[in-house]
């Protein structure tokens, strides 16, 4: 190779390197559960790669992580699921249960080695039962978003469920605006509302109803053994400064200006603070 050919063939190179990496498009992949229900997630990034899998809270679609999906895919295989009900997923008339939405999590991780799991509200206590109940050989590391853990004190009592029972159109439409401090657009909260309306009412109300004390998800949550992040908003501060305190090891993070739905309010951030775990959390693997 000349000089001048070699210095061309450097300076391509560099400039390369300064240029952002792009994520690779998403695509639909739907698998069946082995209780015969089709359920769909979104899947992209990197083929190869290490992957971050993500899983919505209640009512919620795959979609509601499209910032991280986008940012992270761009180093990772990247996936979120629908859990059934949801999104694209089929909304059978069974399995709204504690039990089968974590074999249903088992059974989406089934294709990614060593995924770094990340569940947000519902979805959160979701992960920490699929890592109880089938243990933790799936995964690299756990990423519990904005849910109560059954550390104290205990959130307060709502009323949530009759309102759902009382006007369900209205009650999903003030907790679509409650669950973000900047709300999207209107068209994108009504999607929300639509979306969560394709679920009957009594598996909607079953998914808030799960039969087991707050004590349940504090030993779930100690008896994690892969790196641990919660991040949280300030309701659970205390419950996140004891959790670190009673469980050695946990990461934990508050997002003091953000709402429920903190990662789509401060994406940038939640993105940077999710990208360092996963690191940190397939290394330690």
């Amino acid at each position: 190779m000349s000089p001048v050919r070699g210095l061309v063939t450097r300076a391509l190179a560099v400039m390369l390197a300064l240029v952002p990496a792009r994520a690779l498009p998403l695509d639909s992949r739907f698998f069946t559960t082995s209780d015969g229900v089709r359920l769909h997630a979104l899947e992209g990034g990197r083929p190869g790669a290490p992957a971050i899998a993500f899983v919505p809270g209640w009512s919620m679609p795959a979609g509601i992580w499209h910032f991280q999906l986008e940012a992270l895919g761009t180093r990772y295989r990247v996936a979120a699921l629908d859990p059934r009900g949801q999104g694209q997923s089929e909304a059978p008339r069974t399995g709204y249960t504690l039990e089968r939405r974590a074999a249903d999590l088992r059974e989406f991780l089934a294709p990614y080695r060593h995924a770094v799991l990340v569940g947000w509200s519902l979805g959160a206590l979701e992960s920490l039962e699929m890592v109880r109940a089938h243990g933790e050989a799936s995964i690299a590391g756990l990423v519990l978003v904005d849910s109560s853990v059954g550390e104290p004190p205990a959130p307060p009592a709502g009323v949530f469920k009759e309102s759902l029972q009382s006007n369900r159109r209205r009650a999903l439409d003030e907790f679509m605006r409650a669950i973000f401090r900047r709300p999207p657009p209107e068209a994108e909260l009504s999607a929300l509302v639509t979306g969560a309306l394709r679920m009957r009412l009594e598996d909607s109300l079953a998914l808030l109803s799960y039969p087991v004390p707050r004590e349940y998800w504090r030993a779930a949550a100690h008896g994690v053994h892969v790196p641990l992040l919660y991040v949280v908003t300030p309701q659970f501060a205390e419950q996140a400064a004891n959790l670190q305190r009673n469980r050695p090891g946990t990461e934990a993070v508050v997002f003091e200006h953000a709402g429920h739905a903190l990662f789509v309010d401060e994406p940038e951030r939640f993105n940077a603070l999710l990208e360092d775990f996963a690191r940190r959390a397939f290394r330690s693997r």
